[in-house]
């Protein structure tokens, strides 16, 4: 660039440029620092630009003001200052004139007067800067200022200035136009309010006055600049970040690199599994786990997996088979960019599963979707952009996968993974998950999966059931010793000797007389051997053992155990108490300062929730429970003791006993677990057989379960048309794990005689029906199809042994519906299987009957339910009137849930009922759940339209039983009511304040939250409100997307096809 009309060349770094300090800008490029140029040559000096020198970039440390860090005399704005002041000083003519240095500087337009820099140096950001500069001189001389095609002027602007100059765009364009106004927006914010001079046609001199007031109109070159780079410091940071888009390309090109590597045949796994790099580190920062067991980098490394064939794998309890299954699941959405079901036994470890793999959603770009209660749509929103992991339980897997099918989208699933695959030998749930994965089986040849299991035994039926490969391994992170208790003795037990068993020790404890009596078992001298410095949990036979366990323990520990985390234990009954919404139960109020707890169904959700984390971090170190805690969350224990090999009065099986001695030994903190089963002299027999017996064997239920399994299995594959006749049943049901057992199971019908039999009921009640008359010989190919009943039936996912009491119910309920109150409503969608279970207070029942309104009362009697037959229950006459008592019963029930609607208040429904809490709690739930499904079952009706809408507003009030102001909060995973109070109160009241919180500010704003907890529910409600946006994309896309079948128009097959032609 030798003269003032060259073009000034903007050049584009790929990365940040290396700043120099102030002197060596004033300077010109290849100057030492503090050497000044002299005349003109130094003038083109200073215009020069050197070659950047590359440095790493951090977006994060962008500096707003480009390497320069003060105002000083010696710096640049100094410089250009002198040079403005001598040139505003001129003798010779009085008026302001340009020097040539200064003309580099100044590029006027004599229309807008616009004053434009370009540094080329690299030390500077390369910003484009406007200001005015006003000059007879600059008026006639412009320089051409050119800028390569497809540079980006704003491409190596910090962040933080970008901002600014978006917003200083539009005012450019203005002053580009003659017409534009006198007042034009500055980089400073400020306004500039002088009209512009009219040129004049000789040179004239100024007197002294005006020139000082032409000077004090005109703003400085110094102040200009200082001023908009002082106000591109003030701007606000724009959302978007360079570091944040740089990461987003390399994770996104690691995917891509990972997608081409699990494509080919290559044993190069890529960074993590082929996985991105990012998956390990998340994995290190959420989960603390830096580096796999030998046996789940084998596991993932199996040929079989590569190959995409299904597996089975068998471990240990706590073996750390879930890794396994996650880092597949991530492989599955990342890489193949596929769907994935993830099946689990219960609603709560559903929940805690959203929790955790929430934050790797947010961070991965997948959505993470609940399945569970009354929660998930069917069928799923069909999404382009990201995919989704559904996470279920075993019922709603079965709609999810039932409502794929119908759509012909059940290819979109690339994997299932199903959790605890023994529960498929489990009644009816486990006849629900055998329908599920036969159908997956049957109608997809690319869905894979995969199952896991730590008591498996008849592997090879249930292989072939799956087509599955097989991995096993013994490995337990901490070693287990199992021991047995008679008397005062204790053996260690051992497989290998001739008795089963070899002494160990006699346990030494002194006991008092009173203390024999209390504590026969010597619980308490087990207890106090681990207690409190380590954990311990004692499986009772049932709930109310566990309290009363709990409670003797406390009296015989030493006072010294109340000194242990007292504050914390303080602070978590505190919290206890908040959660009961002020009520403490007496038994939790005398244990928990001992640092013991009990735990059972009996207590709210939100009490197991609080024990669990309480017991988990170390303030609670003894935990009395059922069989249920076993099979539920992971809260491993250095010492397991078993109170008795029951669970109620049945004896404990092989696999259930394998479950809670599993929780034995804590990966990391033991070095050893322990699990000791106390038993008396007439059950060491019985005992012995089975601590030494293998593992029962899974055997299929979906015989024995008639309308919860074979019906309804055949009754879907008529309505979802994966078959059509009896022969294509046959088909499918050689296929299914009950056709393989079939043999072993039923040798006196064959599996041709039951799918008849089933198929005949179907048809009897209504809910398929022949196509056309057939004779006896062409019966097996006679065509079925599904009557409305059935499809209601099959799309309300309900149990056909209540389709048609329900149908009943409802049309009765068509001839008076009483809406003045939602007890009529609530009768209705009442769960019939929750029935058996009730046994009234008949007392109660009488007071709360004798409370009802006139419009409750008439509820009672359309529904068949008399205060007579209830007065003479309460006081014990006999009654003579044939009555329904499963009708009197649902009833009651229903007064449960009308008392929960109106008060949202467990605790005192519980009291006034008198029933456990827990029950009360289980009893919502069911009725939400079963409140959607009669709401699905109204959807395909048309004659209960009028249920629509009620049953809709319905369901949202069982399912949360809170205040309407509570319902958004409760929606993030992981938030319970007690949680949603205390966000409420801190003016968190919608999932997006939740979403944008800091989880540091929550931890500070939020009582007893942890920092784990703050993160989860963060990311939990990140993830929730990206679904639900993007669920509103696919929606405006497909109402803007052009149907298919526009008249006049060819379909692109259609011209595809004439092409070929």
């Amino acid at each position: 660039m030798e003269g003032p009309s060259s073009g000034i060349r903007r050049r584009v770094s790929t990365r940040k440029r290396s700043r120099r300090s102030l002197g060596e800008v004033a300077a010109a490029g290849p100057l030492e620092r503090g050497e000044e140029p002299e005349g003109s040559e130094g003038r083109r000096r200073r215009r020069r630009s050197w070659s950047p020198q590359p440095s790493e970039y951090d977006g994060s440390e962008e500096d707003m003001f480009g390497g320069y860090d003060s105002f000083a005399e010696n710096s640049f704005l100094a410089q250009v200052d002198d040079l403005e002041q001598k040139y505003m000083q001129s003798p010779e003519l009085g008026i302001i004139t340009t020097q040539p240095a200064f003309e580099k500087l100044c590029s006027k337009s004599t229309e807008t007067s616009e004053f434009n820099i370009i540094a080329t140096d690299s030390n500077l950001p390369e910003v484009k800067s406007q200001d005015y500069c006003y000059s007879p001189k600059t008026s006639s001389v412009q320089e051409n200022v050119t800028i390569e095609p497809g540079d980006d002027l704003l491409h190596d602007v910090p962040c933080s200035q970008a901002l600014y100059f978006e917003k200083t765009k539009d005012s450019t364009s203005d002053l580009n136009n003659p017409s534009a106004k006198e007042s034009y927006p500055l980089p400073s914010h400020q306004t500039l309010k002088e009209t512009p001079v009219e040129q004049p046609q000789e040179k004239k001199k100024l007197s002294p006055k005006s020139l000082e007031s032409d000077i004090s109109r005109r703003r400085s070159l110094k102040d200009c600049l200082k001023s908009a780079m002082t106000g591109n410091a003030k701007a606000q940071t724009p959302k978007f970040s360079k570091r944040e888009q740089l990461k987003e390309a390399i994770l996104s090109e690691e995917i891509n690199v990972a997608k081409k590597t699990m494509e080919s045949s290559s044993d190069d796994l890529g960074p993590f599994y082929s996985l991105p790099s990012k998956v390990r580190d998340l994995f290190v920062q959420y989960k603390g786990i830096k580096q796999l067991y030998d046996w789940q980098h084998t596991c993932l490394t199996l040929t079989c997996l590569q190959q995409r064939k299904n597996l089975i794998y068998s471990l240990p309890t706590s073996g750390g088979k879930t890794l396994v299954a996650e880092i597949l699941m991530l492989q599955e959405l990342l890489c193949r960019q596929k769907n994935v079901l993830m099946i689990l036994p219960y609603v709560a470890i559903v929940q805690e599963k959203i929790s955790s793999l929430s934050s790797f959603g947010v961070e991965l770009g997948f959505l993470v979707e609940e399945y569970a209660g009354s929660k998930g749509r069917f069928p799923p929103i069909k999404r382009r952009g990201k995919k989704s992991l559904y996470i279920a339980t075993i019922e709603k897997g079965h709609g999810l996968v039932n409502s794929l099918i119908e759509d012909g989208r059940i290819n979109e699933l690339g994997l299932v993974v199903v959790d605890e695959l023994h529960m498929i030998g489990e009644g009816s749930r486990g006849a629900i998950l055998e329908i599920t994965l036969a159908k997956i089986l049957y109608t997809s040849k690319t869905t894979q999966i995969i199952g896991m299991s730590a008591t498996l035994n008849n592997i090879e039926e249930l292989q072939e059931f799956l087509k599955a490969e097989y991995y096993t391994s013994k490995f337990r992170p901490v070693e287990l010793k199992e021991y047995l208790k008679i008397n005062d003795t204790i053996y260690e037990v051992d497989i290998k000797t001739e008795k089963g068993y070899t002494f160990s020790r006699l346990l030494k404890c002194k006991y008092s007389d009173n203390l024999k009596k209390m504590d026969p078992d010597h619980l308490v001298a087990l207890v106090t051997e681990v207690i409190p410095n380590y954990s311990c949990l004692v499986f009772c036979p049932t709930k109310k053992n566990c309290e009363n366990v709990a409670n003797m323990i406390c009296k015989f520990l030493n006072k010294d155990y109340l000194k242990h985390r007292e504050k914390e234990k303080c602070d978590f009954l505190k919290n206890l108490k908040n959660v009961s919404n002020g009520t403490l139960c007496p038994v939790l109020k005398r244990t928990i300062p001992f640092g013991v707890a009990y735990h059972h169904s009996g207590l709210t959700s939100d009490e197991r929730k609080i024990i669990e984390e309480a017991y988990a971090s170390g303030v609670l170190c003894l935990l009395t429970c059922t069989s249920t805690l076993a099979a539920g969350v992971n809260l491993p224990a250095r010492r397991v003791i078993l109170r008795a090999p029951y669970i109620a009065t049945q004896f404990l099986k092989r696999n259930q006993y394998q479950q809670m001695i599993g929780r034995a030994g804590r990966a990391g903190i033991d070095t050893v677990g322990e699990s000791i089963l106390i038993l008396q002299e007439k059950d060491k027999h019985l005992v012995l057989e089975l601590v030494n017996s293998p593992l029962e064997n899974c055997c299929s239920h979906l015989g024995q379960e008639i309308t919860k399994g074979i019906q309804s299995l055949l009754l879907s594959l008529i309505g979802l048309k994966i078959t059509r006749n009896l022969e294509g049943i046959y088909h499918f049901m050689c296929g299914t794990f009950f056709g393989i057992q079939q043999k072993s199971l039923s040798e006196e019908k064959s599996l041709w005689d039951i799918s008849q039999k089933a198929l005949a009921s179907l048809i009897e009640k209504g809910l398929l029906q022949k196509q056309n008359v057939c004779n006896n010989e062409e019966e097996s190919q006679c065509d079925l199809q599904i009557t409305k009943l059935g499809r209601a039936s099959l799309k309300g996912t309900l149990d056909l042994a209540y389709c048609g009491l329900l149908y009943k119910d409802l049309k009765k309920g068509l001839e008076g519906l009483v809406l003045e109150s939602y007890l009529h409503l609530i009768y209705l969608t009442t769960p019939y299987d929750m029935v058996s279970q009730c046994r009234p207070d008949w007392m109660i029942y009488l007071s709360r009957f004798n409370h009802l309104s006139s419009a409750e009362q008439k509820v009672a009697a359309i529904v068949g339910v008399t205060e007579g037959f209830i007065t003479k229950k309460a006081s014990g006459q006999a009654i003579k009137k044939d009555v329904d008592k499963d009708i009197v019963n649902r009833f009651y029930l229903s007064f449960v849930l009308y008392a929960l609607l109106k008060e949202t208040n467990v605790w005192s429904v519980s009291e006034k009922f008198n029933m456990s809490r827990g029950y009360v709690q289980t009893l919502l739930s069911g009725a939400a759940s079963f409140c959607s499904c009669v709401l699905h079952f109204c959807e395909e009706l048309e004659e209960f339209w009028v249920y629509r809408a009620l049953l809709t507003e319905l369901t949202k009030k069982l399912s949360y039983c809170v205040k309407a102001d509570l319902v958004p909060l409760m929606e993030v995973a992981g938030v319970l009511e007690s949680r949603a109070k205390q966000l409420y109160d801190a003016d968190y009241k919608t999932v997006a304040h939740l979403a944008n919180a800091d989880p540091e500010v929550l931890i500070r704003t939020i009582n007893h939250l942890s920092r784990r907890q703050a993160n989860k529910i963060v990311s939990s409600a990140k993830m929730l409100l990206s679904e639900k946006a993007e669920a509103l994309k696919e929606e405006v896309e497909e109402l803007l997307r052009p149907p298919p079948d526009i008249p006049g128009t060819i379909a692109p097959s259609s011209k595809s096809h004439e092409l070929t032609q």
